[in-house]
């Protein structure tokens, strides 16, 4: 989401090795980056997203923060640290952020898929799957959007919906694994959701 105009030529070599999986030497590149260039937004941006694919909240949080610090227009920054929060079910924040980058940079579907999903679960549900079904029109084969939203259809019980979803993402992938499992419970709370209507 950065301009490459202004691309540290290190970063490029980092997000390379971040698309790689190679998670721990690109943030070796960007701390590399940092010892010369502390006020490097990107750099700090680069390693928060790095250390969110490791799973590791608590030191992307301290990165982006920084990233924050320096330039709080960032949307890539207020999306990625969004995301991290989302990661921790801290919703409030999560959507605050996510908000935020919405702004800077409307109409990007990865961030409308993040804001829809906290917005969901921060318990604005209608509010929160408008915001997925918009991020599904803008980017309608992507497998993370469908599955964001496959739940969310499965947790209003909107079996038929939930069960189109998981099944367009195993057209695009078909070993999706999350789409596999999800498509499994759609069929069993399904099968009690009418063994249960038919005791009424």
């Amino acid at each position: 989401m950065s301009d490459p105009a202004q691309t540290h030529p290190l970063i490029e070599e980092a997000d390379k090795k971040k698309n790689e999986g190679k998670h721990t030497e690109a943030i070796r590149i960007c701390e590399k980056i940092l010892s010369g260039d502390l006020n490097c937004v990107e750099a700090y941006e680069e390693i928060g997203d790095n250390y969110l694919s490791l799973r590791r909240y608590d030191k992307a949080e301290k990165a982006l923060k920084q990233a924050l610090k320096l330039n709080e227009e960032s949307a890539n920054a207020n999306y990625l640290l969004g995301f991290v929060y989302s990661c921790t079910c801290d919703w409030k924040k999560s959507v605050e952020l996510l908000e935020k980058a919405d702004t800077i940079y409307p109409n990007h579907p990865e961030i409308l898929r993040c804001l829809g999903w906290s917005m969901y679960h921060f318990g604005q549900r209608k509010r929160g799957i408008v915001l997925l079904e918009r991020a599904l029109f803008l980017a309608p084969n992507d497998p993370l959007i469908l599955n964001d939203i496959g739940v969310c259809y499965l947790n209003e019980k909107e079996f038929e919906k939930s069960a189109q979803l998981f099944k367009k993402t195993l057209q695009i992938e078909p070993d999706n694994q999350k789409a596999k499992e999800c498509l499994n419970a759609v069929r069993f709370f399904q099968r009690e959701f009418e063994k249960l209507k038919k005791k009424k």
